[in-house]
């Protein structure tokens, strides 16, 4: 056995070795017809995947360059895609290939001289849609694709230094070709170099921006080109830092007249920048970048005016009411092309118009848009209702354009819903276009050269899927959430199409984006339902059917998430089913409750699974900071569940109180782990939340946990973590409230923990301030409810000192209510003696009422208002007058316009 396996290593190093005929014939033989030498050839290359995978990817990469067959280019292509696409986290190729630096410079060498073969075609400047690759060559369209793989597999601790080593000299070099690979290159690499590219921004940017001045156009669409995607991909570093540079770059590269393809590029890079953008940041651009987009929409080239259109979507989308400026000016255009790109030719200019006229609708606001709404909106019916080909792009383009009329109209959309709905059930409901093969293969060529297929492997098989179907399905099932969620008790006529359409999309397994929608929409049906019912608006059916589609809904939510692989969808899912228990969780009976227990138990067995797992990977030999990347992003998953976890939590004992105590007793044994010293204070801040909201909701049953988790949560009030300390503050005042003299034993060391919390030198910091009012809450309710275990006289005015508090307005309106009431039963350890605190007291009424709703609710501000009344007329004009004068000006302003109104 040993001597067999020594000869096919030795066989490994010959095929691998400087002749090159031998490695093209391996690959041949995988494509053979005959079923043994197929094989045989299977083997060979899976050893040289296990053993030499560096030396395996550079020959692949050599044939797809350079092979004079081109059955042998397609089967490299095949091959080395699934190697570098192999590069998750656990897969042991990456991880070896990065160790070596030297290999990694020669592959990146070979692709790009791949990005070389790329020709001046004089059909490119015709800027016409139908030559948009012209010039283009296999090499080329292969370099750009592997490029992307390598640097999403690899990384950009691996990647980067390579390109800085490289890609100077290709700079430097007089030929517009290689100034062209770089910076198509540098636009490859992005995505998977994000992290890395955006500690060294700067250099980045200014590579790109000088050759926006470069002679060749080929060269300056490339530049464009690399800032489009950059700004994706590096956003919203890249806009924070350079907005000042590159938005006027891209607006005089949008005066290029004599090359309307760089034009029509500059205008797409805008929607990239503007998508990550805050309305602010773009506010001081809009009226340059708008005039030229106006401009270059009444240019004749349609490729021009598509561009044109989709950035000023864009912008109009990532500006908001700051577009309410241009609104007359750009709508008339936007309906023209509406109406009149009626030819075969220009229906992606109809399309990309819709599009353009719902986000400037949706940015203005009704009250700006109603006027055209009706007139676009006949438009699109008529359209709806016409017999449109099954390759126009219209249909899909509608889809989303009637979703966001609807956002922006609400209610008054709802004549239009009998139109919409239909086509959008037919989209949701489309089955999935799918062939299935064998996955142990390598040498199946599926159809994965085809970029619409998209492959994943199910156990042995390979499934191949049409994406343009799932994109589709997915969109419109996102449309279906977004319309019962706008129009509420309004969509209460489709619930019984779209239910049964969206619940047994929880378990479709071909594409994540349907399963996400399907989940979302779950919650929006069952409030649409209550609402209707609530309302009177829901066809003759009362509370019962709500129960009826619960009963449905929420049973298969919980299937789903047992067998949910995503992480993150497993929390989607719990938060649908939390927001579900809000909706209607009396009409839940006592199994459903216990199988969404169940389903938690074992949320957490699995992410303890996937934590012990990647504690394993740690260990590895190959580990290295990209794997740390992803492990982080892993870790910050796992975060995210547990949250979920304990909002779920936290919502069934809100809903059902005491009685599902003994149901929180079984999950005990799964929440211990979360109050470890080895814990993240994400994970310590969630363990306590849960214990609070037992403490809030469970009254006297909660009692008996204080021994086990008292002594936590008060250590916790001075974690280092700002969160940590906000929840067990918290957590400590729902105990003084609602503990009784189970709380007294713990009063002596509460009182010195939350007075560590409200000295802190930096305690009315922005990231501490949320901590320091739920503290001075806490402190109020152990001088509400344990007065006679404290010194008073001392307390009291102490808290007094800490009043108004403005960080938590959730805490604020509680906290000022509690002062209201204690001033109107004179208080005397809070009033002092002979009335010394007072002036306090009315100053921070004062500030109180001068901030409007925010401070107080309605009813204590009015209270607040009577008591200083009362006042003005009780106390001696002396007195009053000197109270006031030891008022900061400001108060005093807040007061007389108080008191004389």
């Amino acid at each position: 056995m040993a001597s067999s396996d020594n000869l096919l290593l030795a066989q490994i190093v010959t095929i691998l070795g400087p002749d090159n005929t031998q490695f093209e014939t391996l690959i041949s033989h995988l494509m053979s017809a005959a079923n043994e030498q197929r094989s045989q050839a299977e083997t060979l290359f899976n050893l040289c995947k296990q053993h030499h995978p560096d030396t395996l990817v550079l020959k692949l990469s050599q044939l797809l360059h350079s092979s004079l067959h081109a059955e042998a280019r397609a089967m490299s292509a095949v091959l080395l895609r699934r190697i570098l696409t192999a590069g998750s986290a656990r897969e042991r190729a990456p991880g070896m290939i990065r160790k070596l630096p030297q290999f990694i410079k020669r592959l990146f060498e070979i692709l790009m001289k791949m990005l070389l073969d790329v020709e001046d075609d004089p059909a490119w400047h015709s800027a016409e849609v139908e030559h948009e690759d012209a010039g283009e060559t296999s090499n080329y369209s292969a370099g750009q694709e592997y490029l992307d793989r390598l640097s999403i597999s690899l990384g950009g601790n691996t990647i980067v230094p390579v390109v800085s080593e490289v890609l100077p000299a290709y700079f430097a070099a007089p030929e517009w070709q290689k100034h062209h690979a770089a910076l198509i290159a540098l636009a490859q690499i992005a995505e998977g170099c994000s992290k890395v590219m955006t500690k060294n921004l700067e250099q980045v940017v200014t590579m790109v921006l000088n050759s926006f001045h470069d002679p060749h156009p080929r060269a300056r669409w490339a530049a464009i080109n690399a800032i489009g995607q950059l700004s994706t991909d590096l956003g919203p570093d890249l806009q924070n830092k350079y907005h000042h540079l590159v938005l006027p770059a891209l607006a005089s590269a949008m005066d290029d007249f004599n090359n309307p393809r760089v034009q029509a590029h500059a205008a797409s890079a805008v929607l990239n920048f503007s998508e990550n953008c805050t309305p602010e940041l773009l506010k001081p651009y809009l009226d340059g970048i708008v005039g030229k987009l106006l401009v270059l929409l009444q240019n004749p080239k349609q490729m021009v005016q598509e561009g044109a259109l989709t950035a000023l979507a864009s912008v109009a989308d990532s500006s908001q009411e700051h577009f309410q400026k241009y609104y007359d000016a750009v709508m008339p255009y936007l309906k023209t092309i509406l109406v009149n790109a009626t030819d075969k030719t220009n229906r992606m200019l109809r399309a990309k118009s819709m599009e353009c006229i719902s986000l400037v609708g949706m940015a203005v606001g009704k009250d700006k848009f109603k006027d055209d709404a009706k007139q676009v909106m006949d438009v699109l019916m008529s359209l709806q209702g016409s017999q449109l080909e099954t390759d126009d792009p219209t249909s899909s383009y509608m889809l989303q354009a009637w979703a966001r009329l609807c956002k922006c109209l609400g209610q008054d959309f709802l004549p239009y819903m009998n139109v919409v709905m239909p086509p959008l059930l037919h989209s949701a409901q489309l089955k999935p276009d799918v062939t299935i093969t064998s996955a142990d293969s390598d040498a199946d060529i599926d159809e994965s050269d085809d970029e619409s297929i998209e492959t994943i492997t199910l156990g042995d098989k390979r499934i191949g899927i049409k994406t343009s179907v799932l994109e589709e399905k997915a969109t419109a099932c996102n449309m279906l959430c977004c319309y019962a969620d706008e129009l509420k008790e309004g969509f209460f006529p489709w619930i019984d199409q779209v239910a049964p359409t969206l619940v047994p999309l929880l378990k479709f397994y071909f594409h994540e984006e349907v399963r996400k929608a399907a989940v979302s929409a779950m919650p929006e049906l069952l409030r649409s339902a209550k609402l209707a019912v609530e309302k009177g608006q829901s066809q003759g059916r009362n509370e019962s059917y709500v129960k009826q589609l619960s009963d449905y809904i929420i049973p298969a939510l919980v299937d789903a998430l047992h067998k949910e692989p995503e992480t993150e969808i497993c929390s989607n899912m719990l938060e649908a089913i939390k927001e579900c228990v809000q909706i209607c969780g009396s009409l839940l009976d006592e199994s459903q409750v216990r199988s969404i227990v169940e389903e938690l138990k074992q949320a957490m067995t699995a992410s303890a699974a996937r934590r012990n797992e990647r504690a394993e990977r740690v260990k590895a030999e190959d580990f290295d900071a990209e794997e740390g990347e992803m492990l982080k992003e892993e870790n910050e998953q796992e975060e995210e569940l547990f949250d979920q976890v304990g909002d779920c939590l936290g919502t069934l004992l809100k809903t059902f109180k005491a009685p599902f105590l003994p149901l929180f007793d079984e999950l005990l044994p799964y929440l211990m782990p979360m109050w470890g010293k080895d814990r993240t204070d994400e994970e310590k801040r969630i363990a306590i939340c849960i214990f609070d909201d037992v403490a809030e909701h469970c009254g006297d049953a909660a009692v008996k946990y204080y021994a086990t988790f008292l002594p936590f949560v008060l250590e916790a009030c001075n974690d280092t973590s700002t969160d940590v300390r906000q929840a067990a503050v918290y957590g400590v005042g729902m105990c003084a409230e609602y503990g009784g003299v189970a709380f007294r034993p713990y009063v002596g060391e509460a009182l010195s923990r939350l007075d560590a919390v409200i000295r802190r030198p930096d305690a009315l910091h922005p990231d501490n301030v949320m901590a320091y009012d739920n503290a001075v809450s806490a402190l109020g309710k152990i001088c509400q409810f344990h007065r006679d275990s404290i010194n008073a006289a001392q307390i009291v005015p102490a808290w007094l000192n800490c009043l108004p508090i403005k960080g938590d307005l959730i805490e604020a309106k509680v906290v000022h209510d509690q002062l209201c009431s204690m001033v109107e039963r004179s208080d005397g350890e809070l009033l002092g003696l002979n009335h010394q605190y007072l002036p306090k007291i009315v100053g921070v009424f004062a500030d109180v009422l001068s901030a409007g709703k925010d401070l107080a609710s309605e009813e204590t501000a009015t209270r607040m208002i009577n008591l200083l009344r009362q006042l003005q007329q009780t106390l001696p004009p002396s007195a009053m007058a000197s109270t006031l004068s030891s008022l900061q000006p400001q108060q005093q302003l807040a007061l007389q316009s108080v008191l004389s109104s």
